[in-house]
């Protein structure tokens, strides 16, 4: 997956500007593809030029025009084409599995710190990803189809957060034994 196609994504049911668009990568999108607000503008400018999206330029008193992006049948035609692709899986890549091959050269608790702030994390996406179900998919059955997508990202999220934290529990409970 690319970028653009996160943004085609996020214009499909309505047209929004470009801080618009980079909040919903803050508070969205983002929980599954990262990007700055200044490549979300890079990509925007790339995906006008190419036809993908369009923009209203909205005057407004005392500030600087406002831009609003929709998505284009050119556009749509791109997200369908892509949609319709295979799948890859993307592999990541995470420092800390690295620093575990490395028990017994450090002290454990360093290493045993680390397996908690990362606990911690977990914990706070889970507290987050739970909040917006209750908010916004309390009946999932009764989610219109493109809801429904949506909220099996979201449900994907969270069997994600809770499976990480039970690792960090094992992982605690194993290193607990190791004596460096």
């Amino acid at each position: 997956m690319s970028l653009s196609h996160a943004i085609l994504t996020a214009l499909i049911d309505e047209n929004l500007t470009g801080y618009e668009l980079a909040k919903q990568f803050d508070v969205s999108l983002g929980f599954f593809w990262q990007a700055s607000h200044q490549q979300i503008y890079r990509e925007l400018k790339q995906l006008h030029e190419q036809g993908f999206v369009a923009v209203e330029e909205v005057p407004q008193l005392a500030k600087p025009d406002k831009r609003v992006y929709s998505l284009t049948a050119a556009g749509q035609k791109m997200l369908e084409v892509w949609i319709l692709a295979p799948t890859r899986s993307r592999h990541s890549k995470d420092e800390l599995f690295i620093k575990l091959y490395n028990v017994g050269l450090v002290p454990v608790a360093s290493i045993v710190a680390a397996i908690g702030q990362r606990q911690a994390e977990h914990q706070r996406k889970l507290a987050l990803y739970r909040k917006i179900e209750s908010r916004s998919y309390a009946d999932p059955a009764q989610l219109s189809d493109r809801k429904k997508g949506i909220y099996l990202s979201l449900l994907a999220g969270i069997r994600q957060e809770e499976m990480g934290l039970g690792w960090c529990s094992d992982a605690r409970k194993l290193l607990a034994s190791v004596t460096t």
